[in-house]
C-alpha cells in the first residue's frame, strides 16, 4: 500500500523557494524535515505524514497554491513487495503430491491398454477367444443337422411298418423331424440365454 509520494521538479522548485523565503512561517521541524528530503538524491520521496503537515500550513498561512498544485508532475511511491522464501519441507510435499496425481492420470489413461503382442485384429488373447467361440457355434450347428437328420431316419425307416406308401412315409418322417427340431431349438435357445446371463 502507498504511504508516500515520489515527488517531481515542480515541487523540489516550489519547496526550494518556500525555503528561500526569509519571512516563511513555517514551523523549524517542518522546514528541516522538507530541507533533508529535498538534499536526498532523487527519486526523492516525500512521506504522507509530511504532505499532511505541510497542507496544513499552506490553509492555515493562506499561501497562493495548494498541495495537489506542488504534486501535479508527482506519482504515488509503491514499496516493493518482498515474497516470503518458500519452505523447502512444503515444497518437496507439493511436488510429491504432484507427482502422484500425474501419475494417477497416467494409470486412468492406460488402464485399457493391453501390453500383450498386437497383430492386425487385436490381441492374441482376444483372437483364442474368437476361435472358441466360432467352435462352439459350429458344433451346436452341427449336433442340430445331425439331430434332424437322425430324426428324420429313424422316422422313415420306422413308418414303414404302419404305412406301404413311401409319400406317407416321407410326411410322417417330416413331421417327426419337425418336432424333434423344435424341441431341440427351444433347448438351444434356452441354453444361449443362459450363457447370456438373461432369466
Amino acid at each position: 500500500m502507498a504511504s508516500s509520494f515520489v515527488v517531481g521538479e515542480k515541487f523540489r522548485s516550489r519547496v526550494t523557494e518556500l525555503l528561500g523565503t526569509p519571512d516563511s512561517s513555517l514551523p523549524q521541524e517542518l522546514k528541516e524535515e522538507l530541507a533533508e528530503i529535498l538534499e536526498k538524491p532523487k527519486p526523492t520521496i516525500l512521506p504522507f505524514s509530511i504532505a499532511r503537515k505541510l497542507k496544513k500550513h499552506l490553509e492555515d498561512q493562506g499561501h497562493p497554491f495548494y498541495l495537489h498544485q506542488l504534486l501535479e508532475d508527482s506519482s504515488l511511491h509503491l514499496p516493493e513487495v518482498v515474497k516470503p522464501p518458500r519452505n523447502p519441507e512444503l515444497v518437496a510435499r507439493l511436488e510429491k503430491i504432484k507427482a502422484k496425481l500425474a501419475n494417477e492420470e497416467y494409470n486412468r489413461m492406460t488402464r485399457n491398454v493391453n501390453t500383450q503382442e498386437m497383430n492386425r485384429n487385436g490381441t492374441l488373447a482376444d483372437f483364442g477367444q474368437q476361435v472358441r467361440s466360432v467352435k462352439a457355434v459350429v458344433v451346436t450347428v452341427f449336433n442340430f443337422l445331425v439331430t434332424l437328420v437322425a430324426a428324420f431316419a429313424c422316422s422313415y425307416m420306422g413308418s414303414q411298418y404302419l404305412f406301404t406308401e413311401t409319400a406317407a412315409r416321407v410326411i410322417s418322417a417330416v413331421i417327426a423331424a419337425s418336432v424333434v427340431g423344435l424341441a431341440e431349438l427351444y433347448v438351444l435357445v434356452r441354453t444361449m440365454e443362459g450363457e447370456l446371463g438373461e432369466p
